[in-house]
Parts: C-alpha cells; structure tokens; sequence
C-alpha cells in the first residue's frame, strides 16, 4: 500500500522526463495532475482503512537492503504521519495549479514537483533511520533546483544559502542515528530495534542535542532561520506552498518523532529551554513580520512564529499539547499554502508585492475582489479567529501547555494578538483604499488560479467548524507519546527509579538521599 503511495510520483516523474517527443506545458501540466490525483485519492483511501482504536504502527512493509550496515525498506505510518501524507499530496495538486500554465522548462519543472511529493513522503513513511535520512537528503536537490531555475532576481543567492542549511541539517541528523545506531548493541537502524533506554543520560542528551540543532535548522527556528525569508521570497509560489507548507513541517514530525519518543528522559531535561526557544522564535517572527513591506517576506516571518507554537506544545509533553501541535502542523501547512497562493495571484496580476504600492484591490469594478476576499478569510485564519482551523490549533495548543510552562504559554498569547497586528496591516494597505485607476488594468483571474484557493478555503473552515475530523485520526498517537514521555519522567524523578536505571545501590535512607541529591 505504501510502496504504491511512495513509487507512483516516482513513475510519473519519469515518464514526463524521458517522455519521447516535444510535449506542450499543458499536456504536461495535465498528465502530472493525474499522477498528484491519484496519489492523493490513494492517500484518502488509507485514511479511511486507518484503525483508529489502535495507536501504533499500520500498513508496515519490510524488505531487508543492505543488512552489514543495518539499511532496510521498512514503511508504516501512525496518526502522527497519516495526516502530514494527506497534507503532502493535496499541497501537491495546489502547487500544480499555483503557477501559469505557460513556463520555462515544463518538462523539469513538473518532474520535479512529482519528486518533491516522492521524497516528502518517503521520509514520512520510513521505519529505518537511515532510509529516513536519504529521503530528507534526496528532496534537497528539486527544491535547490526549483529555488536556483524559477526564483526571483536573486535566486542563487537563495538557493545556495538554502542548500547549504539544509544540508548541515542533514549531516546533523545523520551523525545523530549513526550514534544511536552504533551505541546500541544491535547492528540495525530499524525504529522498532532502536532504543536509548541502555545509554547514558549524558549520551542521549548530546545526541538529543544534535538532533534538536538538525531539525530546528528545517523548521526552522530561532537563531537558524536566517535561510528561510530569502528562499520564501525568491521562490516561486508553487515551490514557496511545498517549501513552507510540507517540508517544514518535516523539522518538527523530526522533532517529536525522533526527539520526543525516542529520548523522553533527555527530552523532559532540555523541555524548559526549548519552551523558551519556542517563545523566542514566536515573538521574533511576529515583530519581525510587522516590519517587512514584502508580502511574501511578512508571510515567511509569520511562519517562522506560528512553528514557534509547536515546539512550545510538544516541550509541554501533555496530551493536548502534542494533539495541538500535530493540528498546528497541518493547520499552518493549509493556511500557509492559502496565503502564499492568493500572494502569487496579486503578484502576477498586479506586478509587485510592496506593501507601499499595492491599494485598493478590493475595488468591485477595477480591483481583485474575490482574491482579496480571500486573502482576509486566510488573514483571519492565521489570527487564529475562531471557527477557523487556526484558532483550533492554537486554542489546544495553549490549553496543554499552560500547565507546563504558564509564562511562555502567556507570551505566545500575547504574540498570537501581534499576529492580528501585522495581517491588519497588510489587508489595509492592499485590499482597500483608493485604486489607482490609471494603472488598474489588471488581467482577468483565471478559474484555474482560483479554484485551490477556494479548495484550501473550504478546508480551512470546515475544519475550523468540525475539528473533530482532524483530531480523531491524531489523538490516538498523541496519547501514546505523552503517556510514554510521563512514565519516563516519573521514573527520573523517582530516587529509586533512579537507582535502578543506573544501577546504583539504594540499601538505606542514607543512600536514598544522595540519589535524589
């Protein structure tokens, strides 16, 4: 089932790159969206075979690889990556239909989106450490070259600056497994075989620590943002849609997948300092937001304080917390896809993105009025106003985490009324005011430009008014994941849960007091 899901894009992106012959873009266009279909109607499918009473791994494949250095092709997926799958190929279809039809280089350019989706949902599925790693390395090249062929004015710049981040981040993630791998007894990088119950605490806190730096580099977070405004605002909004709404989001499933259950001990040691990096980043990315006259830019410092959220939710390590943070995970990736969307429409139509030069695009007559409709509804939803997917998200997320870390939970609060601030003044100078009738003859919006913008739309409020729909295929896992985190934590704080982890003696009170010491 999963192989299908994995190898479908694969097969089609090379039938549209050896495909004999000159083809035109829009048979191109036409035969990747089948193959984004598809895969897609593939994925509802296993959305709906899903057991929802059962929290672990489902639809596993094995085949043993490369047994002397503990490689082999295992897949399954759980409530944490079923709903990153669906995200992943309806953001897919999206970014096929975010650009004009006529572009340079179509045959690449559709071969590579289907890649994109490949790689994606390779590193979702992937049971093997390092088959996880070569799926998170291998997507780094379309995207460079989407970034590097189809960007703005300053696109190598952004592409290399993106390529040599995210490559660190690959690097650090994989001398992270290779050290889990190594330290254990067992020759084998299967997430089942894998565990850090027999390593030091010191161990797993240094290796938690390279991993925290890898992802948080994907995420991104900061300090290690720096690469995302410049690849967000010369890349194009197809590649921008996949880049913010599905790759980043790898950084966090990293980050409770490899952080949170595979060194709960370690996790709940560094959980402060990540809630405070969490808060940082959050505040950072709305102050900074408020400041840009791009529009692409203010959206790409937006994203980086709403990925703030979820790590302050999964340091928190609750129940709600985790459930918040994995519907944060794809509620950002809905809206930020939306807003992206219609900011490649407006640039299109209107040639600029400047803050200080667009008005007036609600105009009935002579304006962009139902694309500045739009753009308000995803404003809205990235505020978190409720009956929308946002304020679902954020409302769990601050519920769960309150009790943890109540100060940054009340900052991110307060940031997410900064994020009503800057999304005001970017509908008030774009959507309304007066239009400059000499220069608005803008050209017509297509239907094909329009309809995933409406898709996205009804998405967003359909699960802003029936969250359920969300939730129920994540709790499951999310539950898990917290119980296990806790048990762990009641075990550390234990003195003789302490003793025996460790192997110390505890014969006398005397002894039980320098252990809790």
């Amino acid at each position: 089932m999963l192989s299908f899901l994995l190898w479908l894009p694969v097969i089609g992106a090379s039938i549209i790159g050896f495909m004999p012959g000159k083809a035109e873009s829009g048979q191109l266009r036409q035969i990747t969206t089948v193959f984004a279909v598809v895969t897609f109607v593939w994925t509802i499918w296993l959305l709906t075979q899903f057991d929802l009473t059962h929290a672990g791994w489902q639809f596993a494949e094995y085949l043993p690889w490369i047994k002397p250095i503990g490689l082999s092709y295992s897949l399954a997926v759980d409530g944490l990556s079923l709903p990153l799958l669906v995200l992943n190929a309806l953001l897919t279809i999206i970014a096929i239909y975010s650009i004009g039809e006529n572009i340079e280089r179509p045959r690449l350019y559709y071969a590579l989106l289907l890649l994109i989706n490949a790689g994606i949902t390779g590193a979702l599925v992937a049971q093997n450490l390092l088959l996880f790693v070569i799926f998170y390395e291998i997507e780094l090249i379309p995207f460079y070259l989407m970034i590097a062929i189809w960007g703005g004015e300053k696109r190598n710049y952004a592409a290399t600056k993106f390529l040599l981040y995210t490559a660190v981040s690959g690097l650090l993630v994989l001398a992270a497994f290779l050290g889990i791998g190594f330290l254990n007894e067992v020759i084998s990088f299967d997430y089942d075989t894998i565990s850090t119950q027999g390593l030091s605490l010191t161990t797993q806190l240094v290796l938690l620590s390279v991993l925290l730096v890898g992802f948080g580099i994907k995420v991104p977070l900061v300090p290690l943002h720096t690469w995302l405004p410049d690849a967000y605002t010369e890349a194009s909004p197809a590649v921008t849609i996949l880049l913010g709404g599905i790759l980043a989001k790898l950084g966090t499933y990293g980050l409770i997948r490899f952080g949170l259950q595979l060194f709960p001990e370690a996790w709940s040691i560094v959980a402060p300092g990540l809630a405070i990096v969490g808060t940082i980043s959050v505040l950072y990315g709305a102050l900074s937001a408020i400041a840009q006259r791009d529009i692409k830019r203010m959206v790409a410092y937006s994203s980086i304080g709403h990925m703030g959220y979820i790590l302050v939710a999964v340091a928190a390590g609750t129940q709600l917390s985790i459930l918040g943070a994995v519907a944060q995970m794809i509620g950002h990736g809905l809206i930020l896809a939306l807003l992206f969307h219609l900011v490649g429409i407006v640039e299109r139509k209107v040639g600029t993105r400047d803050l200080d030069v667009l008005n007036g695009l609600m105009n009935p007559i002579r304006g962009l009025p139902l694309t500045s409709g739009l753009l308000i509804m995803a404003g809205m939803a990235s505020a978190g106003i409720p009956g929308l997917v946002g304020f679902v998200a954020e409302f769990i997320i601050f519920q769960g985490s309150f009790s943890t870390f109540p100060i940054p939970t009340l900052l991110c609060i307060i940031a997410s009324g900064l994020t009503a601030v800057y999304f005001i003044i970017l509908l008030n100078r774009t959507c309304f005011g007066k239009l400059d009738n000499k220069l608005a003859y803008y050209p017509t919006v297509l239907k094909s430009e329009s309809i995933p913008a409406f898709v996205l739309t009804a998405i967003i409020l359909f699960l802003g008014i029936q969250p359920n729909w969300l939730l129920r295929w994540i709790e499951p896992t999310t539950n898990l994941l917290a119980v296990n985190v806790n048990q762990i934590e009641q075990v550390a704080m234990s003195p003789k849960g302490y003793a025996k982890r460790y192997g110390l003696p505890l014969a006398s009170r005397h002894n039980e007091q320098l252990v809790s010491n």
